[in-house]
């Protein structure tokens, strides 16, 4: 027969499981993604299934002005694209690959997201029948609208 536990033992247990949850949510961020897309863009699908095939789980919704969107979570008209999405009150902007998400939720910088502006060929979405890339950045959104170089894509 097993003994009872005291108040103290339950008390550990409960703590115990509390940070081990806390530490799960810490350890697997969401792979909930919103995507804001007008209706006509062929490439705003392509970019959603490079998403969805990296494991995202993507809603999408269309808008009649994505720029609306982009500008209301804070995103300046110089680094717009043709779609804004939103992960864990980070903004996306344009066609970031998968890759730079993930590590922009393991390492939560104090932003608002990234951006890959202009659109660039060979970018998640923007891929080339004919294998063409341009070398492109993708741009950590800093509070106020300025940038930094997050990550460099060849």
């Amino acid at each position: 027969m097993t003994e009872p536990l005291s108040r103290r033992a339950l008390l550990i247990v409960g703590v115990s499981a509390a940070v081990t949850a806390a530490c799960a949510r810490i350890a697997r961020p969401s792979s909930e993604l919103a995507v804001y897309k007008s209706p006509t863009c062929g490439c705003c699908g392509a970019w959603v299934e490079h998403m969805t095939g990296a494991g995202f789980q993507v809603r999408t919704t269309e808008v009649a002005d994505p720029g609306a969107v982009r500008l209301a979570r804070g995103v300046p008209d110089s680094l717009a694209a043709c779609h804004t999405a939103v992960i864990e009150g980070f903004v996306l902007e344009g066609h970031v690959p998968a890759e730079d998400v993930r590590r922009l939720l393991m390492e939560r910088p104090d932003a608002l997201g990234l951006a890959v502006p202009a659109m660039p060929l060979g970018s998640p979405g923007m891929e080339m029948p004919d294998g063409r890339r341009e070398a492109y950045e993708t741009l950590l959104i800093l509070e106020g609208g300025g940038t930094r170089v997050f990550a460099r894509h060849v």
